[in-house]
């Protein structure tokens, strides 16, 4: 088979989380030190049952999507500063939300761009300071609006991004 290409596992680490620090949707921030980002789909279905057909029907009509999250705190690290600050000063409405990028680097085009989805979630906080190694903050990221769908590029080996919405650039 010439030209098949081989199928590789992709490992959890190709998936990289980015936050809007700054709120001006330029320049997005790596989110390192996170124990735990996994995203539910909370899929809401539409179930029936019609009189002449004996299996039931389901359609999927919308989602409520959140990422669980855990990470631990850092000094000097100006994505759990912004994520400190809404938690601990209990912030609410719009102060409580911010934007996320989600990039697939292991589906880079071979010209540095990476497809990416962004979306403004609120913040929901759980828990703060459960351990005794690290002060550790817990909770979700629930959807706040759709999700745009883009590609990401970075000059810093991906410890920020740029996110452009639309398709890669097909040359």
């Amino acid at each position: 088979m010439a030209g098949a290409k081989t199928k590789a596992l992709v490992g959890r680490h190709q998936r990289l989380a980015f936050l809007d620090v700054e709120g001006e949707g330029t320049t997005y921030t790596r989110m390192t030190g996170f124990t735990s980002l996994s995203e539910g789909k909370e899929a809401t279905e539409y179930s029936r049952q019609y009189v002449d057909e004996a299996t039931e029907r389901t359609d999927v009509v919308g989602y409520a999507t959140a990422i669980d999250f855990e990470f631990d705190r850092y000094t000097n690290d100006p994505v759990c500063e912004k994520l400190g600050a809404i938690v601990d000063d209990e912030k609410v409405g719009t102060e409580a939300q911010v934007n996320i990028v989600s990039v697939d680097i292991f589906a880079d085009d071979g010209k540095g761009n990476c497809p990416a989805r962004k979306r403004t979630y609120s913040v929901i906080p759980d828990t703060v300071g459960d351990g005794t190694d690290a002060l550790i903050y817990s909770g979700s990221f629930s959807a706040a609006s759709e999700f745009v769908k883009g590609y990401c590029t970075s000059s810093d080996n991906w410890q920020t991004c740029t996110f452009t919405e639309g398709e890669l650039p097909v040359e």
